[in-house]
């Protein structure tokens, strides 16, 4: 079946890596970086792999509330001087290094030129979205605080499929993290890894999803 939409991720994939993003708050806010290592790969683990219920996962659907998430972080966290890490404005400084990968930009508006569909599908930290360029990116927006539904699960994948009023083996899903692309390929949808724009944009260009 031919391909016909590009659904993406946004943090990673349409900005600046993640751990980029957060080396330079964790310098800037001076925090013990091994501390927050330690606390965030338990919550991400458990967030993607175990069972329940954890912060990450209510910040993504939406039942936890940004600032109760901020509240709880920062109280896991500590400077590098052993002090306390303020929990007010902390998911903006978290992601305020965050910068725009213009080629992944170029690359959606160019394929939007040939008639390939674009849908955003992005699990919220509680960050801010430049929601002014949505209008000329995209056909579709899932955020996941919006619908309650957080990836990888299928539902939420489902729920852009139906947006874009396409099945599962006309869109490709591109995602910076394993685990939703797995969860994306399970359903039919054809899955890139993105770790980098040339290698993405070669591969939409494969598919013939670009001019």
């Amino acid at each position: 079946m031919t391909v016909k939409a590009v659904i993406t991720d946004w943090g990673g994939v349409l900005t600046s890596p993640l751990n980029d993003a957060i080396a330079t708050w964790l310098a800037a806010d001076r925090i013990d970086a091994e501390r927050y290592r330690t606390v965030m790969r338990a919550w991400v683990e458990q967030a993607y792999d175990g069972g329940g219920l954890n912060p990450i996962h209510g910040l993504e659907d939406g039942t936890l509330d940004p600032a109760e998430f901020e509240r709880l972080l920062a109280a896991e966290l500590l400077t590098v001087e052993g002090e306390a890490v303020a929990a007010a404005g902390l998911i903006a400084r978290m992601f305020g290094a965050f910068s725009p990968v213009e080629p992944m930009y170029e690359a959606l508006r160019a394929a939007r030129t040939v008639g390939t569909r674009t849908a955003l599908l992005s699990n919220s930290w509680g960050n801010e979205y430049p929601r002014d360029l949505f209008a000329d990116l995209f056909d579709a927006v899932v955020i996941s605080c919006e619908v309650g539904m957080r990836k990888p699960d299928e539902r939420i994948f489902r729920h852009a499929l139906d947006l874009l009023d396409l099945d599962a083996a006309e869109c490709v899903f591109i995602d910076d993290i394993e685990h939703n692309i797995k969860a994306a390929e399970a359903l039919g949808i054809h899955g890139i890894l993105h770790t980098e724009p040339e290698t993405t944009i070669t591969e939409l260009r494969n598919l013939n999803l670009l001019p």
